[in-house]
């Protein structure tokens, strides 16, 4: 089970992967970077992140409410030349984190891309 660098490092080998980083969507900061920021500031990256993740989660228009312990998988944004995967991490201590993969269009498979990143997350061991 990979640790936060491993779990990176095998992210950026997801095809058309430009950046990725680990968020603690509480504080704003990434926890690990690898690769680029799509504002060429990863902590600038993470800080945007959670405010859209954020915004999300304290919605109730897109929790699922009959699932309390993961009322929301991940989130994606389709921008002109890239996609960004925002995946949340469940963890056994009360913490709040994200997996955020800025995948570029023309390269990527989004559908692969989400499947890989789940796994990621669902095999992060922090810690």
């Amino acid at each position: 089970m990979p640790g936060i660098d491993d779990c990176l490092s095998e992210a950026m080998t997801i095809v058309g992967a430009r950046g990725v980083s680990l968020i603690d969507w509480s504080s704003g900061l990434a926890l690990g970077t690898a690769g680029d920021s799509p504002t060429g500031d990863h902590e600038t990256a993470a800080a945007e992140a959670t405010d859209l993740v954020r915004a999300a989660a304290d919605s109730p228009t897109f929790t699922d409410a009959e699932d309390l312990h993961r009322p929301l998988q991940d989130i994606i944004i389709t921008a002109g030349r890239s996609y960004h995967l925002l995946c949340f991490v469940d963890t056994v201590f009360d913490s709040r984190l994200a997996l955020h993969l800025w995948l570029d269009r023309s390269e990527g498979n989004l559908a692969s891309a989400r499947f890989r990143l789940q796994a990621l997350a669902e095999e992060l061991v922090l810690g």
